[in-house]
């Protein structure tokens, strides 16, 4: 299980998946589903050692280099329209340690620690829900450590969705910081620190060249969200490896720093993260050029540096004798390189290009932009969601809204604030990043007042991110909508509003509802294939008196189903509906009793499913 390289995402626009031979993963495939911009395909190796590449289908050798984690296949003309397969003949894996004992500093019952090391795919351990949490390695003794190989967990996928109307998300690791230790004690400051992919397959942390006894993983967070309590907080992994070395071939990638002419101090350092397992270091009193980068057209092209850095820095670009271009470097440990990519401008032939700087460089590569219509992968939540219903007079209305990057791009010069429709005001500072990298977000908060002396009117008030990637604009929007109240009502909100909690229920996209959604899947038990925690509990249902009001229900139901309606924690009441079809609302209604001012109102089933809730209101 969960043998051979790694599959998913890939370089320029690269996408695929790994197959391995029966018996084992020395002899794997790597079906290229997507292909690149370019002749080559590069991923990571996970360890495996290669010593052969051919074309599946036509059986043509060809070229590789391996180093610093990755496999790049190079030279590649034929592309077939669906599936491009290359057989990957290998030695098997190697550099991984043995003897590894594990502790944890929290883990439930029947999925202890000691499963992280076991060397079985079938047992896994469990943080039985607390982050952050710690995970020790003891070595034994002090070794060189290059990386750990981190196998979570396949039970969740790996974005937020909503699958048969039930949230999912990605229980997977996002961000995490990385120690080492010769007594288990004293840790010192991270050896890495920084936010993992939510992708399948093993996950590598390179580490730089450690020696030490103990390792340290800290889970800080998950990339699932509170929408999916499922999944939230919860971290489940299969095992953690640690090698100690890289498989190196005798070929090397095109755009190697270290085969590039250099000036001044600028010199050659190895770094066994680094591709061909080197750099240049040494800018800041020297320079590193490129004289033979080729492109077949003019035109304007993505530039992706590979670079290393301790602390935030910045590197200077030059090409073919411009004005350089001044390119912003994070800082993390500087045996590792991260990338950063910026648009160029190429002609046709050989060009030359210049790096400076305080930053080590371990490559480049060029490749043809994206396409005009890319824009990376981003997360915005606003709060709160759900069509917002107003009463009389002049409103007031607290928004709050996170930006978080999903992919492996960069985003920069990054904004987020509301739209005030006209006549409305918006309180509160436009947040700004210079940049956002991988599971990095901004969050803010606004006031937004309707117009004065005349009540609300409908109003949808978007909620907008703006950035540039790769030099191109880009925006991403999210609304709000307030409508006003019916005049007969002294409280409405939506079943989907975010201020509810939904437990294990799932919003849903529903036309004939009044927000253009609704929850489903309340209620159930275990004979329903459901679970009896999946209800809405409606929180601060404030009333201006205490007496008893009409409790309008608008739902949707296909058969016989009930509501249990529990208002402040007391008796349940039944109610009882019925219906044809889950795309026509109904609306019911049941008398409460209500304190003044909060009060809560939840609605459930704690045996069999209930119909789909679509909003509810008082009269």
């Amino acid at each position: 299980m969960y043998g051979g390289m790694q599959p998913g995402f890939w370089n320029d626009g690269a996408h695929g998946v790994i197959t391995v031979q029966r018996g084992g993963a020395k002899t794997q495939y790597v079906h290229v589903l997507t292909k690149p911009s370019t002749d080559q395909v590069r991923l990571r190796d996970n360890g495996y050692r290669v010593t052969k590449v051919s074309d599946l289908r036509t059986g043509e050798q060809l070229r590789f280099t391996q180093s610093g984690g990755y496999l790049s296949i190079l030279g590649i003309t034929k592309w077939d329209d669906y599936d491009t397969v290359f057989k990957v003949e290998t030695a098997g894996r190697q550099g991984f340690l043995t003897g590894i004992k594990a502790g944890a500093s929290a883990e439930k019952a029947g999925h202890p620690a000691g499963a992280l090391v076991d060397g079985s795919f079938e047992n896994y351990w469990d943080s039985d829900g607390q982050l952050p949490v710690s995970l020790t390695l003891d070595l034994g003794k002090p070794k060189k450590i290059a990386y750990l190989g981190v196998n979570q967990r396949e039970w969740s996928p790996t974005y937020a969705r909503v699958t048969f109307g039930r949230p999912e998300d990605s229980a997977r690791i996002k961000d995490y910081r990385v120690y080492v230790s010769d007594d288990g004690k004293r840790w010192g400051t991270p050896v890495r620190a920084g936010a993992m992919p939510s992708a399948r397959g093993m996950q590598i942390i390179d580490v730089g060249e450690q020696r030490a006894r103990y390792v340290k993983l800290e889970v800080l967070n998950t990339w699932a969200g509170t929408q999916a309590p499922r999944f939230h907080g919860n971290l489940r992994i299969d095992e953690i490896q640690v090698a100690d070395s890289y498989p190196v071939s005798r070929d090397t990638l095109p755009l190697e720093a270290e085969r590039q002419q250099r000036t001044g101090k600028a010199r050659v350092e190895r770094c066994a993260a680094c591709s061909g397992a080197a750099q240049v270091t040494g800018l800041r009193d020297g320079t590193l050029t490129y004289r033979d980068v080729t492109v077949p057209a003019a035109g304007e092209y993505r530039l992706r540096i590979d670079h290393t850095s301790p602390t935030p820095a910045t590197l200077s670009v030059a090409v073919n004798g411009a004005a350089p271009v001044q390119v912003r470097v994070p800082g993390d440990n500087k045996g590792v390189p991260a990338s950063t990519s910026l648009p160029v401008p190429l002609k046709a032939g050989p060009n030359t290009i210049t790096l400076s700087g305080d930053a080590g460089v371990d490559r480049i590569a060029v490749a043809p932009m994206p396409p005009d219509s890319y824009v990376p992968k981003t997360t915005l939540t606003v709060d709160p969601s759900g069509l917002q219903w107003a009463g009389p007079g002049q409103q007031t209305l607290r928004v709050s809204a996170t930006l978080r990057l999903d992919s492996e791009d960069v985003l920069d010069e990054v904004a987020l604030a509301p739209v005030a429709p006209a006549g409305w005001t918006a309180k509160g500072e436009t947040v700004k990043a210079d940049a956002l990298r991988l599971g990095q977000s901004m969050t803010g908060s606004w006031t937004l007042t309707s117009p004065p002396g005349q009540d609300v009117s409908a109003a949808d008030i978007p909620i907008t991110a703006t950035f540039r990637s790769l030099g191109r604009p880009s925006t991403v929007t999210s609304q709000v909508g307030v409508r006003p109240r019916p005049a007969d009502r002294v409280f409405m909100r939506e079943a989907e509003d975010s201020r509810n909690q939904i437990g294990e229920a799932g919003i849903t996209n529903c036309a004939a509802c009044s927000g253009g959604q609704k929850v489903r899947n309340i209620g159930g038990g275990p004979d329903q294939g459901s679970e009896p925690n999946a209800y809405v509990l409606f929180e601060d249902v404030t009333v201006p008196e205490a007496k008893t009001y009409t409790l309008s229900i608008d739902f949707t139901v296909n058969g016989d189903r009930s509501f249990f309606v529990t208002v402040n924690g007391g008796k349940p009441i039944e109610v009882k509906v019925s219906g044809v079809g889950n795309t026509t609302l109904y609306t019911t209604s049941v008398p409460v009793t209500l304190r003044a001012g909060s009060n809560t109102i939840k609605f459930h089933n704690d045996t069999t499913p209930a119909p789909d809730l679509d909003r509810i209101s008082l009269g």
